[in-house]
């Protein structure tokens, strides 16, 4: 029997599913063609948790109004198990509901004059405006001036092609944030290196705390889309002293590139400060597909060898399962190859390093508003020097 492959066009992170329509805001087209959005995320800085999830205006569960007129004064509604009954539920009642096919009938409540119109336009008429194409964004910057301290506006696409999935918010990229802006003195004054940081949002929160943060990643295109977040959110960086760096690093070469003609190279000073200075790497998200995971930790291990200082490196992961023709069960194998590295590198022997690898728990509160599932992990890999 011939091997049955399913391939899909588009991926489309969840961080967007349930998000209405009318939060996003198509801005422009990339230099792919792509519709580029803006969103807007809560920072929750004088709270200590947050319970809500999603993208801001995301709703994905009752309010409180709607828990107490379910079950709270004034519901005509008899507690679950309560043994109440009424006619309404008697054999009687029961027949008078059905129609004569058999089937339910429920009558509706004719709506009142003084019914309030609803919060939300219908879905129909929500849908996306383009407000420039133009490559010099007039609005960047009434934008920026606008922004409050507790939003951080992110442009990124919604839905791509696999090799595109860096361009789009991603769950992982929020814990991580979240991590960071809850072990801020971990950060404070450091210099902070980001490997494959997508739209940089965790670079930009970063930022808010750490003296240098180097937001690399592969791709002129995306790495211009870093470069429009972290002006979006200089309200952010600039209370915090952070400067943000945005550079070309490709996991699959073996030196950075330094051709001062190539877009987001690096200059000799970069690469002096940041193999003397960097002690926290970032990923987020980045370990969907098994040879990527194995570029990355083969980069992970060279940069590490040539810092001259211990350093830590915090990854951010969704375990995600799918249903495999090859096994015919669940299975996570992007997750099972990420975890075997990990046990690769704590059984590395007599090299002049030490890893040591522990999971973070993720039990700490919640600052930005999102939806934080059991499938996220942080992992912490401690780098070092054999003595």
């Amino acid at each position: 029997m011939d091997e049955v492959t399913f391939k899909s066009d588009t991926v489309l992170s969840d961080v967007h599913l349930y998000t209405p329509n009318h939060r996003h805001l198509m801005v422009r087209l990339n230099g792919m063609g792509q519709p580029v959005f803006l969103s807007q995320f809560k920072l929750l800085w004088n709270q200590d948790s947050q319970t809500d999830s999603g993208a801001e205006g995301g709703r994905h569960g009752m309010g409180p109004a709607e828990q107490t007129s379910a079950s709270g004064p004034g519901s005509t509604r008899p507690p679950l198990g309560s043994g109440c009954s009424s006619d309404a539920t008697s054999q009687e009642g029961v027949g008078a509901r059905l129609d004569e096919d058999g089937d339910l009938d429920v009558e509706r409540r004719p709506r009142a004059a003084s019914d309030a119109e609803p919060a939300e336009p219908p879905r129909d008429k929500v849908h996306p405006t383009i407000l420039t194409q133009e490559e010099d964004d007039p609005l960047a910057d009434e934008a920026r001036e606008s922004s409050p301290q507790d939003v951080i506006r992110i442009e990124h696409t919604m839905a791509t092609p696999l090799e595109d999935v860096g361009k789009q918010v991603w769950r992982g990229a929020l814990l991580l944030a979240d991590y960071i802006l809850f072990q801020r003195d971990l950060f404070q004054g450091r210099t902070v290196l980001e490997l494959g940081a997508g739209t940089g949002l965790a670079s930009i929160i970063a930022a808010t705390v750490a003296r240098t943060v180097y937001c690399t990643d592969v791709g002129a295109d995306l790495l211009a889309m870093c470069q429009r977040n972290i002006a979006l959110n200089g309200h952010l960086t600039a209370a915090g002293g952070g400067v943000v760096k945005v550079k070309e690093l490709d996991w699959l070469k073996d030196d950075l590139c330094t051709d001062p003609e190539v877009p987001f190279s690096w200059s000799q000073e970069d690469v002096s400060d940041l193999y003397s200075h960097t002690t926290i790497l970032l990923a987020a998200e980045v370990f969907y597909d098994d040879d990527l995971t194995d570029a990355l930790f083969r980069t992970l291990s060279r940069l590490v060898h040539k810092l001259e200082n211990a350093c830590t490196a915090i990854l951010s992961v969704e375990k995600r399962l799918n249903f495999t023709l090859r096994h015919l069960d669940v299975t996570c194998e992007a997750y099972d190859h990420f975890r075997s590295w990990l046990q690769r590198l704590e059984r590395l022997a007599g090299g002049r390093l030490r890893f040591a690898v522990e999971p973070v728990e993720a039990s700490f509160p919640q600052l930005l508003v999102y939806e934080r599932i059991q499938q996220l992990e942080l992992w912490k890999i401690f780098v070092e020097p054999v003595t």
